[in-house]
């Protein structure tokens, strides 16, 4: 009886602190090694190509011409069948936001998507869902949603050559997230994400990686996804200060899940990349 009950309590403890089920018995990410990266080179995002190498996002990759469109923040990239997809966002008076798609043959094609009642301007990220067809993305602060528009020039529902972008049907997520900076597909079904919360009132991690399930493949229409938090990112640094986790990765051909998360103080010139691999 008396190991019945510590179970219990723990259970209700764990409860209490949004720790659900799917924490305890879903995948386990070690920790296998960190990389650095300047932070204005590519303290924004990662994602990985075919051939194993590693395209970084920041500040700095902002075009010129972009960039005099008024497109002044790039997020979290990702690469889908050697198109390479980058979410832009403009001032805090935008009433658009943007993505740009690169082809494998290096020709550019940009996206704008004029924001719907009640949308944000931040564009955080674009991840591409595995079979090419869908585009999520996400919006900062509290949120209960996730993005998900038509994957420019692969879905064929989008221009050929860039043009309006509208939403697809969106995920709703049972939880209540922050700050979202980044995810990308484990799984037809699965998406990880970085957040850079650090409230511990949402989850009891701070800056957690969270997982995101699906009841099914994303298909354009409206579906729930269930919120797990599976882990802390690490914030090491000589420096003190405030950290701030940003973009993220999954290299479907080797396993391996990228998180990063910039330095504070006056290390932030410094971003660091953890891998992971699942146990």
């Amino acid at each position: 009886m008396k190991r019945q009950l510590t179970i219990t309590v723990c259970l209700l403890t764990a409860l209490a602190l949004g720790v659900s089920a799917a924490s305890a018995d879903g995948p386990q990410w070690t920790e296998t090694g960190t990389a650095y990266t300047d932070s204005l080179g590519g303290g924004e995002g990662v994602a990985s190509r075919a051939d194993g190498s590693l395209l970084y996002r920041g500040l700095a990759s902002i075009p010129l011409d972009l960039r005099i469109q008024g497109w002044n923040h790039i997020g979290d990239p990702d690469i889908a069948d050697g198109y390479v997809f980058d979410a832009y966002q403009g001032a805090d008076t935008a009433t658009s936001k943007m993505y740009a798609v690169t082809t494998p043959s290096g020709q550019r094609y940009t996206y704008v998507h004029r924001l719907d009642a009640g949308e944000k301007i931040n564009n955080s990220f674009a991840a591409v869902s595995p079979d090419s067809q869908w585009l999520v993305s996400g919006e900062w602060g509290d949120q209960t949603r996730l993005q998900v528009f038509p994957a420019p020039l692969l879905n064929a529902s989008t221009p050929a050559t860039g043009g309006a972008l509208p939403q697809a049907g969106q995920i709703t997520l049972d939880r209540t997230v922050n700050d979202i900076q980044g995810c990308d597909f484990v799984t037809d079904t699965r998406l990880v994400c970085v957040s850079d919360d650090a409230s511990a009132s949402r989850f009891p991690e701070v800056r957690p990686l969270l997982q995101v399930d699906l009841p099914h493949r994303l298909d354009g229409q409206p579906v729930t996804g269930t919120v797990t938090s599976l882990l802390a990112l690490p914030q090491r640094s000589i420096c003190t200060g405030t950290f701030e986790a940003e973009g993220i990765d999954y290299d479907v051909r080797g396993g391996t899940l990228r998180a990063e998360v910039v330095q504070p103080g006056v290390c932030q010139v410094s971003t660091t990349v953890y891998a992971y691999r699942q146990q």
